[in-house]
């Protein structure tokens, strides 16, 4: 029986209207990512690169929240021919690669991802989910309708060279990492600080300028509306380990009594 795929995200983006709105998956829980799929965002980055993501949990997870209409976007830790072969092999229509700071590099991750003659991806579609053991019909002949790729800015150099960046055919969006980027500004955990809006505002402006849609990392929630309000297409606006941790430290600080506030109660 013929099997029928997902849109990509590059086809979303098209297609909306506003900013679609996602959250990250760190934690390599099946469940906590079908929670967060069903929450109603538009995306969700199942994050490979700073978390214990694994193949296993990867594809555990993409099976999680297959049943629901969120866009699941993996991201890879590195540009790396194998690592991006087995993530779209294991059913990733939607990969997010980081730290791309030149178009030569960006061109070289649309032939990782892209089947001869275009590319190099290695083909293994029978043994694979990515066209569901071949029940997808066409799927080779039609591989890049189904596969969408960003590509991640985030040092100085990445931000001058983000107008070429964006216009390598095969690109299918920019997303910016404020903090990476901060670093490379020399201010390190400051994504705030002027110099990296300014950045991120002047990349914003060249990806759009270049045809492709924008998106960016953004946690806090004054300069998420504020990228918005300035052009991005698509918003990460908060983790799930980053949702755990606050809002368990705000339950603590609800019901436990600061120290030295019980003594100074009873007197």
């Amino acid at each position: 029986m013929p099997v029928h795929l997902s849109t990509t995200i590059r086809e979303r983006l098209a297609a909306s209207d506003r900013t679609l709105i996602g959250l990250w998956a760190c934690s390599g829980s099946p469940l906590v990512a079908e929670i967060l799929a069903g929450s109603g965002v538009d995306w969700l980055l199942i994050d490979m690169e700073h978390s214990a993501n694994t193949l296993e949990s990867v594809l555990a997870q993409l099976q999680a929240v297959g049943a629901y209409p969120v866009a699941p976007v993996v991201r890879v830790p590195h540009g790396d021919d194998v690592i991006l072969k087995q993530v779209l092999d294991i059913g990733a229509q939607n990969v997010i690669v980081p730290m791309v700071s030149t178009a030569e590099q960006a061109r070289e991750l649309v032939a990782a991802v892209r089947y001869p003659p275009r590319g190099r991806r290695g083909v293994g579609s029978s043994l694979s989910r990515s066209a569901r053991w071949n029940r997808v019909e066409g799927y080779l002949q039609d591989a890049d309708d189904h596969v969408s790729l960003i590509v991640q800015v985030e040092s100085a150099e990445a931000v001058e060279n983000a107008a070429e960046i964006a216009a390598v055919d095969g690109v299918d969006a920019v997303f910016v990492g404020p903090a990476d980027l901060a670093a490379s500004l020399g201010v390190l955990g400051q994504q705030t600080h002027p110099e990296v809006l300014a950045a991120v505002q002047r990349t914003f402006e060249a990806v759009t300028g270049a045809g492709k849609p924008v998106g960016v990392n953004a946690f806090d929630p004054v300069a998420a509306d504020a990228y918005i309000a300035g052009g991005a297409a698509f918003v990460a606006v908060a983790a799930d380990v980053s949702m755990l941790a606050r809002g368990s430290e705000a339950l603590a600080s609800r019901f436990i009594p600061a120290p030295g506030e019980s003594e100074r109660a009873s007197y």
